[in-house]
């Protein structure tokens, strides 16, 4: 398995697509106007706690106030409290919590009036960006993550990673950060961290206290409301928490951009260094990649995937829904049943990967086709599972239902990534649409595959003259492409009365190929 990171800079913001093996599984932006990002941490005032809701509203300087529930408190709330007057007033200038004195913790169910006052200055941290009309989520479970360990202020617990599944590696892990780890603060050993030396672990946990340290300093001339703490770059943070050693290549194409990251890995790996490479060529680096021609097949309503089954994906305001169906596929399998499967098969693969390239959440409802055995259908429910293993959002999988149905919650904390794929009609037809012709070529390309395993002699292909130029133009032009591949020339005509997303392949007779 191969990873490659593609990093595009452009004037509005920084762009990331992450391939495995060729095809593209995430798409992130750093849009330079994005001032509440998931782990910035806030220095806020609160404007009213809400006892019906048993939760409190808090100015984070956004046009709406971000949300704090009571669970979201902590239980050592009142600590933090008290630490961040004393901080901000200036009476406290040791932060390092080894002789700061500890209040009792919060009663697991209590009420947030007792807890918060209005006009209270308090440190929140970013959990849920703002999504729609509603402002961000906030946590005042303050952590700060590192590479290998996540620090937790006010805090006396270690924590091991569930993916760590060797007990003795877990024990040794535990033993080690104990050493470590100072008076006030508890730690969360990351997955990455797994046959670690303490003298890495212990690096990771000095720049994290350096960095809680200079958030403190800023508290007492900090502006209420302001942020105090950034979350690392995208680049950065990404690298963080994605990067091992099934990367092969890090493409950038900006040389400021370039120097920050190939830094950034020499100091979290420095033998995969030689890996970050500056993108020079004339041809953009999304092109050059074929991250462009993905994310226009990929982020339409339809979604082509091999042997000719496609998915629907709807978007309402409550939840998504995905139809699975089998297109036109030929059917090689010996039953229903097993064509059945096949097709679902596939589809899980695709779904899971498109939850994380759109980074869909909320509930997802995927409409799978019914499978009558009800060893199938575990099947089935097992290989969704596995695909979805490597999503780092949370998420929880329900077995299909008796309708066929698989339902899938999503951890949302960012605003989904929707991508505009349809293009103004061609033909003049004001205020129309049409899919961009990449996404056309994908159903051609796919059909084609079929007809010529068929052994035509001869193959013509009749589409819409735009489409037909695109085919043809260039070299090596698509339909060069084709002849290399299966050794058989596809003859292209234009129709000017075809529409725009038309096409017909022909045998020699002139017949309709279906």
């Amino acid at each position: 398995m191969n990873k490659e990171l593609i990093i595009r800079s452009n004037s509005d913001g920084v762009d990331f697509a992450l391939l495995k093996d060729g095809k593209l599984i995430e798409l992130h932006k750093e849009e330079d106007s994005n001032n509440f990002a998931v782990g910035d941490v806030f220095i806020a005032k609160i404007r009213k706690a809400v006892p019906g809701l048993n939760a409190a509203f808090v100015n984070v300087g956004y046009e709406k106030d971000a949300f704090l529930h009571y669970h979201d408190l902590g239980p050592k709330i009142p600590s933090l409290l008290q630490f961040t007057k004393r901080v901000s007033t200036g009476k406290l200038n040791d932060f390092s919590l080894k002789d700061f004195p500890f209040e009792k913790d919060i009663d697991k169910d209590g009420k947030i009036a007792n807890v918060l006052k209005s006009n209270q200055s308090m440190l929140v941290q970013i959990v849920k960006e703002p999504i729609s009309t509603k402002g961000p989520r906030i946590s005042s479970e303050l952590s700060i993550a590192g590479r290998y360990i996540v620090l937790v202020p006010f805090s006396d617990r270690i924590s091991i990673s569930q993916k760590i599944e060797d007990k003795a590696e877990k024990d040794r892990l535990k033993r080690l950060v104990k050493s470590i780890t100072p008076k006030g603060f508890g730690i969360i050993v990351r997955t990455v961290a797994e046959g670690k030396k303490v003298a890495e672990l212990d690096k990771d946990l000095q720049n994290l206290l350096g960095r809680w340290t200079a958030m403190c300093k800023k508290l007492h001339k900090a502006h209420h409301p302001s942020k105090v703490l950034g979350e690392l770059n995208k680049a950065s943070s990404m690298l963080r928490d994605i990067f091992n050693d099934s990367f092969t290549g890090i493409q950038v194409d900006d040389q400021a951009l370039y120097i920050q990251i190939k830094e950034y890995v020499q100091e979290i790996a420095p033998n995969k260094e030689s890996i970050v490479k500056l993108h020079q060529s004339t041809t953009p680096i999304f092109e050059k990649f074929g991250v462009d021609r993905q994310i226009k097949t990929a982020f339409g309503k339809t979604v082509s995937m091999s042997k000719g089954a496609y998915l629907v994906i709807e978007h309402t305001e409550a939840l998504h829904v995905v139809d699975v169906n089998s297109g036109n596929r030929s059917n090689k399998a010996n039953s229903q049943e097993e064509t059945a499967l096949e097709v679902n098969m596939i589809s899980a693969t695709e779904v899971a990967r498109q939850l994380r390239l759109r980074d869909m959440g909320g509930i997802i409802v995927v409409d799978f086709i019914d499978l009558n055995k009800a060893e199938n259908r575990k099947k089935l429910y097992n290989h969704i599972r596995d695909e979805m293993k490597d999503d780092r959002a949370k998420h929880k999988i329900l077995p299909p239902s008796k309708f066929g149905l698989i339902q899938i919650t999503r951890q949302r904390v960012r605003p989904e990534m929707n991508i505009k794929t349809r293009e103004e009609n061609p033909n003049g037809t004001s205020g129309q649409e049409v899919e961009a012709p990449i996404g056309i070529l994908s159903k051609i390309n796919q059909d084609l595959e079929i007809i010529l395993k068929k052994d035509y002699n001869k193959v013509t292909l009749n589409t819409h003259p735009f489409i037909a130029a695109f085919l043809t133009k260039g070299f090596p032009s698509i339909r060069s492409k084709w002849f290399f591949e299966h050794k058989k020339w596809v003859k292209i005509q234009p129709r000017d009365a075809y529409t725009y997303l038309e096409y017909h392949f022909l045998d020699k007779n002139g017949d309709k190929i279906k």
